[in-house]
């Protein structure tokens, strides 16, 4: 008897058919979170380059006193290349703000990419108390992307469908050297 079990003890030892089973079955945890944290870590990557996008938007706008039709064009198409490596469209609004002797901030001029609607002159935007200086002028971007993550869901964010989630920022910058006129439309 004590033969027997000592053969069945070595012929035990010595078979390795479940060995890849038990392999996978300790690597698979691993193997499947260095992959929704790379599906997060992607996510963080798109909502900086939003951020990038409206910062430079604002930026380039902010740096010239006057503006063409080909310039806009030209700023919007240079502010939405950070984008490039993202597929889907980038929604992006630039706008040149008045702020009256009551700290309230209103559109004089506004333009936005292909599909976009502008902000139209005279509307009332809402800005940070901070930034409401009476009588001066403020260079105010607004972009937006569609992000759908490659998993077509995102750890942290159950409300994410199939459509992915909106990574959206705005920026609000003084005008470098005077407040920038956009053709006939001037941001006084």
């Amino acid at each position: 008897m004590k033969a027997m079990s000592l053969r069945s003890l070595r012929h035990f030892g010595r078979n390795r058919r479940g060995a890849s089973a038990i392999e996978f079955a300790l690597i698979a945890p691993l193997m499947l979170g260095l992959y929704i944290g790379c599906v997060e870590i992607s996510e963080g990557v798109a909502d900086r380059k939003v951020t990038l996008t409206a910062g430079t938007l604002a930026n380039l706008t902010s740096q010239v006193t006057t503006l063409t039709t080909a310039d806009i064009g030209n700023i919007l198409n240079a502010s939405i290349a950070i984008m490039n490596t993202y597929t889907g469209s980038v929604a992006a609004k630039i706008s040149c703000l008045k702020i009256d002797a009551t700290g309230i901030a209103r559109v004089t001029w506004g333009e936005a990419t292909t599909g976009v609607t502008k902000r139209a002159p005279g509307e009332v935007v809402t800005i940070p108390a901070n930034l409401a200086v009476p009588n001066s002028y403020l260079v105010f971007s607004e972009v937006s992307y569609q992000y759908v993550p490659v998993t077509g869901f995102s750890p942290g964010f159950s409300h994410i469908s199939a459509s992915g989630i909106t990574l959206s920022d705005v920026m609000y910058m003084a005008p470098r050297i005077s407040p920038p006129q956009y053709g006939a439309r001037k941001c006084v």
